[in-house]
């Protein structure tokens, strides 16, 4: 394999991926700006489509390759390293669990900890948008009357544990489990095996050669289009709970669902993010993505000291329960399309579009590590935080909303961007917390496009782990105009048209996912039982067959 490796490597970087993958981002940029109309009516039935007809698909991959993660790594093929057997890890077990802490606090656990809940338990996540409700949607709501009823110092009603168990679910295990999966294959073709740094080199004991020419090639650039869509999801709800955010707490009218002004804040944050890259600050950037760790923690803190420590403490131990009893059915639960649309198949696809560009994070930062840590520990502790992070920030919403007549739900129907500010506004300090909120949630925009701009550059010119400044904020720009055009050509109906785009980017992903699964096993069986001087590829050993036949 070394001579293979070698001459693969040793070829000057190929500008394929990077050319088809920049055409792809320009034409769909033009797209929403000679088309926008047409564009959106695209997105809505691609939408549809997807969901309603192929979200069983989403759902059964999810769990396919959850199980070959945890397969892998808790068999005999967990102890081979993701680098040659005599590799240390480059970090310290402490540092590694906080690089990883680190990718978990993400936009996401920001927009969706206090409003997912909320909307689910009394009905606004179960809904139509005529306001009729889905008829069989895994929560049974409570009404206004019995949430502010319910004495939760002494009692805990059902369906807010449903509630949070069911934002965990989307949140946890299910979502980092593939950031892990993709990390491990990653990092155990490039740092055991001395392949590019490529989704294509995880495919070599299936293709051989091959990843250097078409086949390979094609898989990058899928990898790329995923990326670039996942991501803009993130940075697009990001920037409509800043939106959202500055309206309620500063008064501003119109603010928050003004795509406009959501697109401007997009730009905004990517302009000064890409002057920073090119200025050479990234120091100076890495510190202030740091201090979202710590941010992160003491508002973690704050609620829960502040949102009802008592009731927090209880639905933990409660809700942990009712996740690790219901698993397996909530995995494959399929009541009703409609709410698996707008939820788990969302969740699932943005996910998957997420694996590349988290995966790729995972694996840089495990270099000598263990399989079974890369995966346990890139599925376990994330997910751990996460669930300690949901039930905080979920617990105090139910206390706050309780103990002041529903302010919490009304507010989060009236704009679900704002559920979090409505909760900081019943709590002390309002007038620290909520501007805090607000700079929590600007790094964790300015933490995705961070590391999307490093990712996207490695993807495109040919697995450098060191990017070029120019590529860096070449694809910083590309990846503020696609989530600007999703913005704007969506108008009011921007969540749509970001989750559509996940979900989109996440179909041809999940194929290569599935090839990344094969190839890996195929590749760890050789080198257990001692043949990992064998670089025979599948398509090599099926020509061989049959030219003997």
């Amino acid at each position: 394999m070394e001579g293979k490796l070698e001459s693969g490597t040793a070829k000057k970087p190929d500008r394929t991926v990077l050319i088809v993958s920049a055409v792809i981002v320009a034409l769909f940029t033009a797209w929403g700006l000679v088309l926008p109309d047409n564009l959106a009516d695209v997105i809505n039935a691609v939408n549809a489509f997807l969901c309603n007809d192929l979200g069983w698909l989403y759902l059964l991959a999810m769990m396919i390759f959850l199980f070959f993660g945890f397969y892998i790594a808790l068999s005999k093929y967990g102890n081979l390293k993701m680098g040659k057997p005599e590799d240390e890890p480059e970090f310290s077990n402490f540092q590694w669990f906080a690089l990883l802490f680190g990718g978990g606090i993400g936009i996401g656990l920001v927009f969706w900890s206090m409003a997912e809940p909320m909307m689910h338990a009394s009905g606004l996540g179960g809904s139509y948008g005529d306001g009729t409700v889905f008829q069989n949607a895994p929560v049974a709501a409570l009404s206004l009357e019995q949430l502010v009823a319910s004495n939760f110092a002494t009692d805990i009603p059902v369906s807010v544990i449903d509630a949070i168990r069911i934002t965990f679910m989307h949140e946890g295990v299910h979502c980092w489990g593939i950031f892990g999966l993709v990390g491990m294959c990653l990092g155990y073709a490039a740092y055991r095996k001395g392949l590019p740094f490529l989704v294509s080199s995880t495919l070599y004991p299936l293709i051989g050669d091959r990843i250097y020419g078409g086949i390979g090639k094609a898989v990058d650039i899928l990898a790329v289009f995923a990326t670039v869509f996942g991501v803009a999801t993130s940075l697009g709800l990001g920037a409509m709970q800043i939106a959202g955010g500055v309206e309620y707490v500063y008064g501003v009218e119109g603010l928050g669902t003004n795509s406009l002004v959501i697109a401007m804040i997009i730009g905004i944050i990517t302009a000064i993010f890409t002057l920073a890259t090119v200025a050479g600050l990234e120091k100076a950037m890495s510190a202030v993505v740091n201090f979202k760790v710590w941010l992160s923690i003491f508002f973690m803190i704050f609620l829960l000291v502040f949102g009802g420590t008592t009731f927090i403490l209880r639905e933990l131990t409660w809700t942990l329960g009712s996740y690790i009893t219901t698993f397996m059915n909530q995995s494959f639960w399929y009541g009703d399309t409609a709410w698996l649309s707008n939820w788990t198949v969302f969740y699932w696809g943005w996910w998957i579009a997420w694996g590349t560009f988290c995966g790729t994070f995972f694996a840089r930062v495990s270099k000598g590590r263990t399989l079974r840590q890369m995966f346990l520990g890139g599925t376990l502790l994330p997910a751990g935080f996460s669930f300690i992070w949901i039930v905080i920030f979920a617990g105090a919403a139910f206390f706050t909303n309780s103990a002041t007549d529903n302010s919490v739900v009304m507010a989060t129907q009236a704009q679900y961007t704002t559920a979090t500010f409505a909760v900081l506004q019943q709590l002390p300090i309002y007038q620290v917390m909520a501007p805090l909120t607000l700079v929590l949630i600007v790094i964790c925009f300015v933490g995705a496009a961070d590391s999307a701009t490093f990712v996207l550059p490695m993807l495109t010119f040919g697995g450098t782990q060191d990017p070029s400044k120019a590529a860096r904020a070449g694809w910083g720009i590309a990846q503020g105009a696609v989530t600007i055009i999703l913005i704007l050509v969506s108008g009011s109906g921007a969540l749509v048209a970001l989750q559509t785009a996940s979900v989109v980017a996440a179909l041809p992903f999940m194929v290569v996912v599935a090839f990344m699964c094969i190839a890996l096993a195929r590749q760890v069986a050789k080198d257990y039982s001692g043949n990992e001087e064998d670089t025979t590829c599948w398509l090599d050993e099926r020509a061989a067959k049959k030219l003997e036949k």
